[in-house]
């Protein structure tokens, strides 16, 4: 059960909170117009249960690592073996991976156990059962992707832990999807640990079955000067992805191939200019794509660069990382771009350089998973001629990439918990575009 706050740790999370502000953007910076933020349904705050040992596995989820092979990850409460066993059958495993463990301090908090394991090789489009640290009493299981077409990716952005994220997490778990992508705000923590726990517990039921490749966003970075001046630490421990597996040096951007896709996982809070490590990451990456085995290219950010939305303009992270790295996503014949932040869904045209262009990427604003500041409601008008749609409503996507050539995107609203589809599309790839080779 979640304790009362203790009066230092209090103090602490106010202290955060108005840093917070400051970090975050409030109107009336520099460039910024103002926009109301409607409210939210309630919070959801999910309790640790009372019936489980210190032992037993929660905030159990799922990601890719390579070709054939998946991260477990969990937490305990207290001491546990890091092993996974699995096997294709309920009840019976016929394999058995040791990983490792480890625990992070943040203020007055402590994590409990965050153990993980890689399990492999696995065969495609297959189900496994598995249970963590030999846990008798829960049994998992996820399905592995396929490696060949079709593929269905769910998209969220700013999922957070409202009413609102539980709609949107039912609709995502009613789309039979292959692999969610989130391109970043996860659990809204935003410095008061047990939310963490919470959203772990709150998204284990569908994290825990198929892969969720997630990346950083602003509420992730929980930095407090002197009382905690390292940015990131809860997200990288408790979502570590498969950066080494790409030849990047940190788990805030990184690369897999999944089915046909190249998924680029950018950090939009860490340096992007020419310089930086980030940069000559992507531009060593993007260079590596082989087209003829994955023919399709789809980039994930957190602060968008095309957005007619009132909500968060002229910052940095936005206007700063599209004059750095636009040209790369350009060149490389990127397909998709997502993007979150902005608490609002919108889509433009293929778009270089603030103008249409049929061989630059379709960008899209995805960032109304459910989060508790709630929706950015006012746009700029007239609209611009490269936005096609937009709507401030909370949702999620669905990506379904039927061959090399072709994939329809479909964006579906929550309003009154119903899954509306509000809008779709269909694209051809780049690589198949005779105008768009490089």
């Amino acid at each position: 059960m979640r304790a009362p706050m203790r009066p230092r740790l209090a103090l602490l999370v106010l202290m955060a909170a108005a840093f917070a502000g400051a970090c975050f953007g409030l109107a009336g910076a520099a460039g910024t117009l103002p926009y109301d933020r409607p409210g939210p349904r309630p919070d959801v705050f999910v309790r640790d249960s009372d019936d489980e040992d210190s032992a037993s596995p929660q905030q159990v989820h799922v990601s890719l690592v390579g070709r054939d092979k998946m991260r477990i990850s969990w937490i305990t409460r207290g001491s546990a073996p890091p092993t996974v066993d699995y096997g294709k059958s309920p009840g019976t495993s016929q394999n058995s991976a040791t990983g490792s463990t480890t625990t992070y301090k943040y203020a007055l908090y402590k994590s409990g156990q965050i153990h993980e394991a890689v399990i492999g090789p696995l065969e495609p489009n297959t189900v496994y059962y598995y249970r963590c640290s030999s846990d008798s009493a829960r049994e998992f299981s996820f399905k592995t992707p396929p490696t060949q077409f079709p593929i269905k990716f769910a998209v969220a952005g700013d999922l957070g832990q409202t009413g609102w994220t539980k709609t949107t997490l039912q609709h995502i778990g009613q789309s039979t999807y292959d692999v969610l992508l989130l391109p970043g705000d996860l659990s809204y923590a935003d410095f008061y640990q047990p939310r963490w726990d919470s959203f772990g517990r709150l998204v284990e039921p569908l994290a825990s079955q198929r892969p969720w490749m997630v990346t950083q966003g602003n509420h992730e970075i929980e930095k407090i000067p002197l009382i905690h001046p390292s940015p990131f630490t809860s997200y990288n421990a408790r979502w570590r992805m498969p950066f080494e597996e790409s030849g990047s040096d940190s788990n805030l951007y990184y690369s897999f191939d999944v089915a046909g896709v190249h998924v680029v996982m950018l950090g939009s809070y860490t340096d992007f200019d020419p310089s930086s490590a980030q940069y000559k990451w992507l531009q060593a990456d993007l260079g590596k794509v082989d087209r003829t085995r994955t023919p399709w290219i789809a980039v994930l950010i957190h602060a968008p660069w095309y957005n007619s939305n009132t909500a968060h303009q002229g910052e940095e992270e936005s206007i700063g990382m599209k004059a750095s790295m636009e040209g790369l996503l350009y060149q490389g014949r990127v397909d998709v771009v997502f993007a979150g932040h902005v608490h609002a869904y919108e889509r433009f045209t293929r778009v270089y350089n603030g103008s249409a262009n049929d061989c630059g990427p379709v960008h899209i604003t995805i960032g109304d998973g459910g989060n508790r500041e709630g929706l950015a409601k006012r746009y700029i008008n007239p609209a611009p001629p490269i936005s096609v749609f937009r709507e401030a409503s909370f949702g999620h996507g669905q990506l379904e990439v039927v061959n090399a050539t072709h994939a329809l995107w479909t964006w579906h609203r929550n309003d009154d918990d119903e899954d509306m589809e509000a809008d779709s599309t269909w694209w051809t790839s780049l690589s198949s575009n005779p105008a768009c080779k490089v």
